[in-house]
């Protein structure tokens, strides 16, 4: 297993970027995304950014059905880095992603890779790459603590309250809005989201308007 978590500052981060299309799964900046990467054209993808800047964009398809190679994508994802990967006897990667900054799709490369490349633009996300979201004091965090349980209750989400309670509260929003089970387009929505109070709000808006029975045969789904 080999690790590099050095965050790349602005002036590093490259105009071709590789992207991954992936339905329903949420990268935000400073948050992690596990992957196990299977497909040949996507392991192609890992060892070629295993070798350069380890870098992947994540978005998501427009429609989560979409079938075929090019599925149509949404303009706005998140870059990751690879921080962490595992190469299993089965030849597939297991990876850690770890947000970096969201970027806008202004065109598609014409490659001879057999992965999906862009142009990226992260200018209007610089804020992304700073240390700290000013607007995490606006969230209230007691509230949105009450809003997630009634929530889980509700769809019959596992979760561990001890970690709930003692998060701070950006990694809080942020890790319950990649593992709380919305659908693509509210995911999309969190992802575009300004900033971390904005996001929080918009998923108060989400779990209290969320109803659902528990998963068939009594199991109940826990939160990863």
């Amino acid at each position: 297993m080999s690790r590099d978590t050095r965050i790349p500052g602005f002036e590093e981060l490259p105009r071709a970027l590789p992207i991954f299309p992936l339905a329903g799964a949420l990268l935000l900046p400073s948050a992690p995304l596990p992957l196990n990467i299977f497909e040949p054209r996507y392991l192609a993808m890992t060892r070629d950014v295993l070798g350069s800047h380890r870098l992947i964009g994540m978005v998501q398809p427009t429609d989560p059905a979409a079938e075929g190679k090019h599925p149509e994508t949404y303009r706005i994802g998140c870059v990751g880095k690879v921080v962490r990967f595992e190469e299993t006897n089965d030849n597939r990667f297991l990876i850690m992603l770890l947000g970096v900054v969201r970027f806008e799709v202004i065109e598609e490369l014409d490659v001879t890779t057999p992965y999906r490349q862009v142009v990226a633009s992260y200018g209007s996300f610089r804020g992304d790459l700073t240390d700290e979201d000013p607007t995490a004091e606006k969230v209230d965090r007691a509230g949105f603590i009450a809003a997630f349980k009634s929530y889980s209750d509700r769809l019959g989400l596992k979760a561990n309250w001890d970690e709930v309670d003692k998060a701070p509260v950006a990694p809080l929003v942020n890790a319950l809005a990649v593992a709380c089970p919305f659908e693509p387009s509210e995911k999309q929505a969190l992802l575009e989201a300004r900033d971390l109070a904005a996001r929080a709000e918009a998923m108060l808006v989400m779990m209290r308007m969320a109803d659902g029975p528990h998963q068939p045969g009594g199991k109940r789904p826990t939160l990863q």
